[in-house]
C-alpha cells in the first residue's frame, strides 16, 4: 500500500514539475509538435500517478491481492516506458524511441484491466 502511494505523490510531483518545465523552459525551443508530444506525457504520467494512488488506496482494503500489486507495478513500467519515451522523443527528436511508447500503452492497459479484474472478484 504504502509504496504505491509514495510513486502515486512522486510521479503526480514530476508530472506537475515537468509540466511546468514544459511550458516555461521548452516554449519556443521545440517545434508545436514536439510540445503536443511533452504534453501527452505530463497528462498520461498524472493520469497514472492517479491510478497508482488508487491501487495503494486498494492495497489498503484488499492487502493479499497480487492482481493489485500487479496492476500499480504495471503502471510504474507504463509510466517509464510511455512518458519517459515521449519526454525523450520530444527533447532529442529520435522518432526511433516512438517504438517504445507502445510497449508502455500495453502496460497502462494490462495495469487497469488488472484493477477491473480486482474489483470483479474483491467488491
Amino acid at each position: 500500500m504504502k509504496i504505491f502511494i509514495i510513486l502515486g505523490a512522486i510521479n503526480a510531483f514530476l508530472s506537475v514539475a515537468l509540466g511546468a518545465f514544459g511550458a516555461h523552459g521548452l516554449e519556443g525551443k521545440l517545434e508545436p509538435k514536439y510540445i503536443n508530444i511533452w504534453e501527452k506525457a505530463v497528462k498520461y504520467q498524472m493520469f497514472h500517478a492517479t491510478g497508482l494512488f488508487i491501487v495503494g488506496i486498494l492495497l489498503g482494503k484488499y492487502p493479499a491481492s497480487a492482481l493489485l500489486s500487479w496492476s500499480g507495478w504495471l503502471m510504474l513500467v507504463g509510466i517509464i516506458l510511455f512518458a519517459g519515451s515521449l519526454y525523450i522523443l520530444a527533447v532529442t527528436q529520435i522518432s526511433v524511441l516512438g517504438a517504445i511508447t507502445p510497449l508502455g500503452g500495453l502496460s497502462f492497459l494490462a495495469a487497469w484491466l488488472l484493477l477491473v479484474i480486482a474489483a470483479v472478484k474483491f467488491m
